[in-house]
Order: C-alpha cells, then sequence, then structure tokens
C-alpha cells in the first residue's frame, strides 16, 4: 500500500489579498466567493485537494483588519483559530500595494506560531521582474519566511510551483477526508454565499458589509429546486438601494444568483428574495450566531 501525506494550510492576509482566489486556483474549482469588496469572506472555509498519494487541506480565512463591530471581531477570532495545529501558513500578500501597519501587525502575529511561513506575493503578474526581486529582499529582512513565491492567483503564475513546494512539508499520515471531498461547507452555506456574492458585485459603498443572507424555504426534486432566501440589511435606506427602482436591482440579483446556483446544482433553480432590515446585526452575538457567523460556524 502507498504511504500517504497529508497536511493542513492556512491562508492567511489583510483584506483583498487574494486568498479566495487563490484557494479556487489550487482546487480548480470555485469553492470561495470573491469581489473586489474587502471582507467578502466572513467565514473560515475548507478546501480539499486529493492528488494521488496527497491531500492538502487549505484553510481560506477573512482578511485581519482593525475590527469595529463583533462580526469583525468574528472574522478575526476564526483567523487566529485557523492558524492553531497547522502544517504550513500562506500568507498573501497583494504585491501591488505598500507595506503597511496592517502587514507588521501581521508578521508580529505569526512569530507566536511554530508552522513554516510561506510568504505568497500575489498580483506578480502586474509588477517588473526589477520590483519583484526588490520585494523579495525586502520582506527577507523582516521575516524569516520558510519559501518566499511570487505568484498570480488569477492567472495561476507559479500556483502548480506553490504546490510542489508545499508537498515536503506535509507529513505521512492518512488522509483526513475522503479523496471525492473538496470543502466541509454545506450546499446551503454555498448556496447562501452565492447570493451575497452578486449583491458585492452590484451594490456599492456601505451596502456589501451590512448584508447577510438567510435561506427561509427549500423544495428540491431530482429535477429542481425552488429555493427562497432573505437578504438582511441594517438601514432602510440600503433596502430601498438593493431593491432599486421598479425592483430593477433585486430582480438582477436574483437572476444572477439563480444562474450562479443552478450551475452548482445541476438542475432547474426557481430562486425568490426578500429584503429584510435588522437593525446593527452586526454586533448583536445571537444574530450573528444564527446567521452562521460563530468562528466554527456553519448552520443547515
Amino acid at each position: 500500500m502507498l504511504e500517504t501525506k497529508c497536511g493542513f494550510i492556512s491562508i492567511i492576509g489583510r483584506p483583498n489579498a487574494g486568498k479566495s482566489t487563490l484557494l479556487n486556483a489550487l482546487l480548480e474549482e470555485k469553492i470561495a466567493i470573491t469581489s473586489s469588496k474587502a471582507q467578502t469572506t466572513r467565514n473560515n472555509i475548507l478546501g480539499i485537494l486529493t492528488r494521488e498519494t496527497n491531500q492538502y487541506v487549505f484553510i481560506d480565512t477573512p482578511g485581519l483588519h482593525k475590527a469595529k463591530h463583533e462580526l469583525g471581531k468574528t472574522m478575526n477570532k476564526g483567523v487566529y483559530s485557523s492558524l492553531q495545529d497547522i502544517d504550513i501558513i500562506y500568507l498573501m500578500v497583494d504585491a501591488t500595494a505598500a507595506f503597511g501597519s496592517g502587514d507588521e501587525y501581521i508578521l508580529g502575529l505569526l512569530k507566536n506560531y511554530s508552522a513554516p511561513v510561506f510568504l505568497c506575493l500575489n498580483k506578480c503578474d502586474l509588477l517588473r521582474k526589477e520590483t519583484i526581486f526588490k520585494l523579495i529582499q525586502d520582506y527577507s529582512t523582516r521575516y524569516d519566511f520558510a519559501e518566499i513565491i511570487p505568484i498570480s492567483a488569477t492567472t495561476n503564475k507559479n500556483v502548480d510551483d506553490l504546490l510542489k513546494t508545499s508537498e515536503k512539508y506535509l507529513t505521512n499520515q492518512p488522509f483526513f477526508y475522503p479523496e471525492e471531498m473538496v470543502s466541509d461547507r454545506s450546499l446551503d452555506f454555498r448556496m447562501r454565499e452565492c447570493i451575497r456574492e452578486q449583491v458585492l458585485h452590484k451594490t456599492e459603498e456601505e451596502v456589501p458589509h451590512s448584508v447577510a443572507v438567510v435561506i427561509e424555504a427549500k423544495e428540491e426534486d431530482e429535477n429542481k429546486l425552488i429555493l427562497e432566501a432573505i437578504v438582511i440589511v441594517e438601514r432602510s435606506s440600503q433596502k430601498g438601494i438593493l431593491i432599486g427602482k421598479q425592483a430593477s436591482m433585486i430582480k438582477s440579483i436574483t437572476l444572477n444568483a439563480q444562474r450562479e446556483i443552478k450551475s452548482m446544482v445541476n438542475k432547474k433553480v426557481v430562486l425568490s428574495l426578500y429584503v429584510r432590515v435588522e437593525k446593527n446585526w452586526r454586533n448583536k452575538i445571537s444574530k450573528l450566531n444564527q446567521m452562521g457567523y460563530s468562528v466554527n460556524g456553519d448552520y443547515e
């Protein structure tokens, strides 16, 4: 019997560093939603890649940030929890952004953990080789990284090299998950996130950060899925923006999300979306738990 190797890899970094895009690129499948908005990822998401005798268990995490409410604190706690008993840490850095206090904070945090840290300099397809070389030199003086790998999560540049380099840090042990499993997240979770992703793509300013999605009802047979979901916002003005003139915005979000969910479940989907105001829900722990935003939170 062939010997198997396995390892847990936490993907951390500041908001908008490309963590979820990297997870999807590594798995060659869309598991985590992505957008240009900061704090798109709110939950830790497990992505599982099994290749022959190797199993990589990636943990996609929210961007570390200065929390302004209970939701933000919960998101940061999710990052800290992902660093416990880990085999490798991928520190994702937007190579096009200047080094700042947030980067300094994360490097200080990592000194508390013994796992080898890979610096993944993302978006390197946008930079000249000389600039990348200077960045590698600069970061090498700031922290003792196990590996430094320039990548592009959007174009897959050096993503395979990242995997190959990670292989030697895996440990000899049985697989933790069935070979066909690609994520620990339920279908309901992924459908909620799919709807929220469309809200992120369609809205601006304060609306995206104030939105949560709850599935209210679901009926399904082998040919069709009927889904009712509520999009929760914090203010009546946000509700008006989400609905739009003559309900144009909510219709557009519904159609786009319906199309995405259809590709996910491979059957006809009928989606109905409603908008509800829940004032200050991001600061109410009971609401956060209800909506699946506890540290280990997923709900069916």
